[in-house]
């Protein structure tokens, strides 16, 4: 294990054992990456800040139930994810799927001149608005490759599954949203 593996699971440790500045640490450590995440699968950044937010209690509670034999972020992952995809599950049957991202900063925008400002952040909508459209394991797996840029191995890990199906849902994922890009300009 990585020496911030370590200290992971060291800090675990400490919150299991009442450490309140301990998870103050671990928060500090993770609270970008996991409002990232959630605002890549959920779209609206108020969303993904409660999410985030919500991950981290979850962590608190569920604290004895880390194996400490393994890595702390792919644990922390699947925990962000599952309350993203109950979010979505609850928001689609209540309202439409579409959602409008407020926050540019998950897709970079290229600042040279005023109208090339303006025809990326175009660009940025549609590709939003297409990944919103997704169903959420194929925004999922497009968010970690292309915008978190994780390798296969490490969505392998973070998702439990193989390399392969890895590849296979990331060329499907890319077709499904390369058909929705088409449809939108």
């Amino acid at each position: 294990m990585k020496n911030e593996d370590n200290d992971d699971c060291r800090l675990m440790a400490e919150i299991l054992a009442g450490k309140k500045s301990a998870m103050k640490m671990l928060v500090e450590r993770y609270k970008k990456r996991a409002y990232f995440l959630a605002l890549g699968m959920v779209g609206s950044s108020d969303e993904a800040y409660d999410i985030s937010q919500e991950a981290f209690i979850k962590v608190f509670k569920a604290a004895g139930s880390f194996d400490r034999n393994q890595r702390f972020f792919p644990w922390f992952y699947s925990i962000i994810i599952n309350l993203c995809k109950d979010s979505l599950h609850r928001r689609e049957k209540h309202e439409s799927r579409e959602v409008n991202i407020d926050d540019n900063t998950f897709l970079l925008v290229d600042a040279r001149n005023p109208e090339t400002i303006l025809i990326k952040e175009e660009e940025a909508a549609c590709v939003r608005n297409a990944i919103m459209k997704l169903d959420p394991d194929d925004r999922e797996i497009i968010m970690l490759k292309h915008f978190r840029d994780i390798s296969y191995e490490e969505i392998a890990v973070l998702l439990k599954i193989p390399k392969g199906t890895v590849m296979s849902r990331l060329y499907y994922a890319r077709k499904k949203l390369a058909k929705l890009l088409n449809e939108i300009r």
